[in-house]
């Protein structure tokens, strides 16, 4: 038995004034809602209604089951309208999660830009550099790294675009150390490496027009875990490092560091958004997935076209 469609119909009938008035309102036959509310009453093990062929009156346990009945059918009447209302306007909190320099770099400023659309959303961030299990961890979106394709296919994914890194120095170091003019050449140099889960932590793999260059990374090499970190190391001027292109790019254009070999890229990871399924999708979810791959594929777009041109170094 549906006790909620026949609480419904007992509602009907005590504000109709009978079983006739309510089922034309309902749509049914007075069959059909006299039996709902039979169903009920034996249910409840309660009689709800005297009733005669003439009047209809409630019986004190009727009275009492009416006015619960009219509570709880405006709440569901409530909780529908607000489970609507997700679909169409984005509202709530928004749980993301995202590697600590894509999320810093890219996934902030776009998420501020979102916040002016949509002030009915508060965005929840996480920055780590781990990968966290989505559903489990109660995450609405994850956005994660990876050199290539996904092999996890339990979710919705939506390629961002590709992010690469570019070696770097400061002038203060490739003025007493000099500019490296050939991979080789990085073997006299103190060469600083991001130790990330998805890259090896003691080689680069440079790729220019000659193809793919291995270079094992000399022994005492300086390592850290976070890109912003490394970049603290390279303005203190003691190496070479590959930074992504969103921590090298401000850096570069304040003259802060230098890019070295330019020909050369390395560290190429495919950025993904990652969210539980595409059915019944929150608005929350939904606009802001759309609003920040769109924004985070443009500046992606932007930090690669402003190293197609590379500066050269003086030396």
């Amino acid at each position: 038995m549906d006790v909620l469609r026949n609480m419904k119909i007992f509602a009907e009938v005590v504000a109709a004034g009978g079983f006739t008035a309510a089922g034309r309102k309902l749509n049914q036959s007075t069959p059909v809602v006299s039996r709902a509310i039979d169903d009920l009453e034996a249910h409840l093990r309660t009689r709800l209604l005297n009733r005669t062929t003439r009047r209809m009156a409630l019986t004190e346990a009727g009275e009492r089951y009416f006015s619960r009945c009219v509570n709880i059918i405006g709440m569901v009447g409530e909780a529908e309208v607000e489970a609507w209302n997700s679909q169409v306007e984005p509202s709530g909190t928004l749980r993301v999660h995202a590697m600590s320099s894509i999320g810093q770099n890219y996934v902030v400023p776009a998420t501020a830009a979102y916040l002016k659309c949509h002030p009915g959303v508060c965005v929840d961030l996480t920055l780590t550099q781990g990968s966290p299990d989505l559903v489990g961890e109660h995450y609405d979106v994850v956005l994660r790294a990876s050199p290539g394709v996904l092999s996890d296919s339990n979710y919705v994914s939506r390629s961002i675009g590709d992010l690469y890194s570019v070696l770097c120095a400061s002038p203060v170091y490739l003025k007493e150390h000099g500019v490296p003019a050939s991979v080789e050449d990085l073997g006299r140099h103190h060469c600083l490496q991001v130790d990330l889960p998805v890259f090896r932590a003691d080689s680069w793999q440079l790729i220019g027009a000659d193809g793919a260059r291995d270079f094992s990374l000399p022994s005492g090499s300086f390592r850290v875990n976070v890109p912003e970190a490394l970049a603290s190391a390279l303005l203190e001027g003691v190496g070479v490092g590959a930074l992504p292109i969103l921590t090298a790019r401000q850096l570069r254009d304040e003259g802060k560091l230098v890019r070295v070999l330019p020909e050369y890229h390395l560290h190429v990871l495919k950025i993904h958004m990652l969210y539980a399924s595409r059915r019944f999708l929150d608005a929350k979810i939904r606009t802001w997935v759309e609003f920040v791959c769109n924004w985070i594929s443009t500046a992606l777009a932007n930090d690669r076209r402003a190293f197609t041109e590379p500066r050269s170094v003086a030396r």
